[in-house]
């Protein structure tokens, strides 16, 4: 009766250790590319993007890698943003997802783009995507009615994205 029992909670550990290794995912690589500013407010040609703009789209994309690396599900793959501008000089989100290809090459499954959409002084939109780099076909998108804020608020329009779109 002992062996039986003991054979029997043998098996129960082993299938339980079996089951518990095939759950565990590795995590997905993702390229989170620097977050671009579409300018169509009435000073788009005046007033160029200054320090400010530049910070906040900054802190925008650091709060996605951040939440995708804090999710479980994502590894961020960290590259200098330097390459990106000479293969697209106008811009990731215009070169007809090329960012997916620029991902695979740096060796990422996925590549996650954001587009701040600048309304006026106050108001924006946002647009974060994922693509997959391999088939360039999307994987995941979130779109952000009119948001109010300036620039301080784009961190925040990345958080709402992401929790509410991105990674739900």
């Amino acid at each position: 009766m002992r062996i039986r029992t003991l054979t029997l909670l043998t098996t129960l550990l082993a299938v339980t250790c079996v089951s518990a290794n095939a759950q565990q995912v590795k995590p997905t690589s993702i390229e989170v590319f620097p977050f671009e500013l579409e300018d169509k407010s009435a000073g788009a040609g005046i007033i160029p993007p200054d320090e400010h703009d530049r910070r906040y789209l900054s802190e925008s994309a650091q709060v996605a890698k951040d939440m995708l690396s804090q999710s479980g599900r994502f590894a961020v793959i960290d590259e200098p943003a330097g390459n990106v501008q000479s293969a697209a000089p106008h811009g990731l989100r215009n070169c007809g997802g090329c960012e997916g290809k620029i991902a695979r090459q740096h060796g990422a499954s996925l590549a996650l783009l954001g587009v701040v959409t600048r309304v006026n002084r106050t108001e924006h939109t946002m647009f974060i995507r994922i693509l997959d780099a391999e088939t360039g076909k999307p994987v995941s998108q979130g779109f952000s009615d009119l948001r109010m804020g300036a620039n301080y608020a784009w961190p925040r329009s990345a958080k709402w994205l992401m929790t509410n779109r991105i990674l739900r």
